[in-house]
């Protein structure tokens, strides 16, 4: 009992460490969640422990610092040849990956030994016995390290499958959008050996790896058609329907497609703006020529609002149409009756509906990464959309009757 009452209090970590630990949480969720999301599988036991995981990208750590507890303050050993070679560097790991430095030509035993105390405090050491990042994704064998500096400060040794990040950020490749997921496993004693924490590791990845993601067979649909040739013909169609009669804004075509396929959208996007500004373009000189096509869930109170605002400003004053509710057909068929001219007419209006149009394709792209673990629940989200739609296009029309 003697023994006991001298360690330090378990679990109870300095409130600075504890606050850098849910601040660093925070920040690389969120630059997961805008990358593909993150998801989390079991949970780490109470006490300190020392947490060995697979390797092959350096998102690993981010990884492993947004789905670990921050309770437990998690530190990160980091090559001291790489991570601390430079002022920069060293600031960068300390400060956003609570990383220490541990030498890999020697000497390496002594700086993982300096965290005994830190773990006996209920502090979490992540490291990475292989090393060095895997180069195509097989775990290389498992340094002791990890495995003696457990044993020494008398914690568990936790193994995790890490999958995701060797697509998110491959080694020597560039950033990509993944999906992220992290599996815990189960506590292994701390004189497990360093061939039966690799196959702790390696099952749990392999696990992780095979496990099938959930998800909507309408949002596949979807996606098979907007990532098919016809893709974007088909936003450019909606959007110069709509500019000339078709009474359903081409963005509540962006906001089912860009959550479907966020990777998507711009190209998505920018074909919706090329259909507007097409339809737009040949609503004017329709108008011009006497021609009127049908404008469903339009009032005379929008068009003579626009036929004021076209007076006092000509083509610029396309420039209230992405916030007024009026729909851009109305502004088409009214600047062809104000005899605009079309090159103003359509510099004014790239200006106009490209910031609505692009806006809301990313927007809703970015919902649509921050949502990716909920892919299941996309048949809900369509009727949600749909509705919002339907309410705010009927008082819209309400409020101009």
């Amino acid at each position: 009992m003697s023994t006991l009452l001298n360690l330090p209090a378990r679990a109870v970590l300095p409130r600075r460490s504890r606050l850098g630990a849910v601040l660093r949480r925070g920040l690389w969720w969120g630059v997961l969640s805008l990358t593909g999301g993150v998801e989390r599988r079991g949970r780490l036991p109470h006490g300190g422990c020392v947490v060995v995981a697979n390797h092959s990208s350096h998102a690993d750590t981010a990884a492993l610092l947004a789905a670990l507890d921050a309770r437990h303050s998690p530190a990160i050993g980091a090559a001291a040849d790489y991570w601390f070679a430079s002022p920069w560097r060293r600031r960068i790991c300390r400060r956003l990956a609570s990383g220490f430095p541990v030498r890999r030509g020697g000497g390496g035993m002594e700086d993982l030994l300096t965290m005994a105390g830190e773990l006996r405090a209920g502090r979490a050491v992540v490291l990475f016995p292989e090393g060095t990042r895997a180069k195509d994704g097989a775990l290389g064998s498992f340094h002791r390290g990890a495995l003696v500096l457990a044993e020494e400060a008398g914690v568990p040794v936790v193994p995790v499958g890490i999958a995701g990040t060797d697509r998110l950020l491959p080694k020597h490749g560039r950033l990509r959008s993944s999906l992220v997921r992290v599996t815990i496993g189960e506590p292994l004693p701390s004189a497990v050996s360093p061939e039966e924490a690799r196959d702790a590791v390696v099952a749990l990845h392999a696990r992780t790896v095979a496990e099938p993601l959930k998800d909507s067979a309408t949002r596949r649909r979807i996606a098979a058609v907007v990532t098919s040739r016809w893709g974007v013909p088909l936003a450019f169609c909606w959007a110069f329907a709509e500019a000339l009669s078709w009474p359903l804004m081409p963005e509540l075509l962006l906001g089912a497609v860009c959550v479907a396929v966020p990777r998507a959208a711009l190209k998505m996007s920018l074909g919706a703006l090329a259909g507007s500004l097409a339809g737009g373009l040949l609503a004017l000189h329709l108008a011009s020529a006497g021609v009127h096509p049908p404008a469903p869930l339009t009032t005379d109170r929008m068009r003579a609002e626009v036929r004021h605002e076209l007076a006092l400003e000509g083509a610029s004053a396309v420039r209230h149409q992405p916030w007024n509710g009026i729909p851009f057909k109305v502004y088409g068929a009214e600047a062809g009756r104000a005899d605009v001219p079309a090159l103003d007419w359509l510099a004014a209006s790239a200006v106009a509906r490209g910031s609505r149009t692009l806006t809301v394709g990313l927007a809703f792209a970015g919902f649509g990464l921050l949502l990716r673990r909920h892919r299941r629940q996309y048949g809900r989200y369509l009727v949600l959309l749909g509705g919002g739609f339907a309410a705010g296009l009927a008082l819209i029309v309400h409020g101009w009757g």
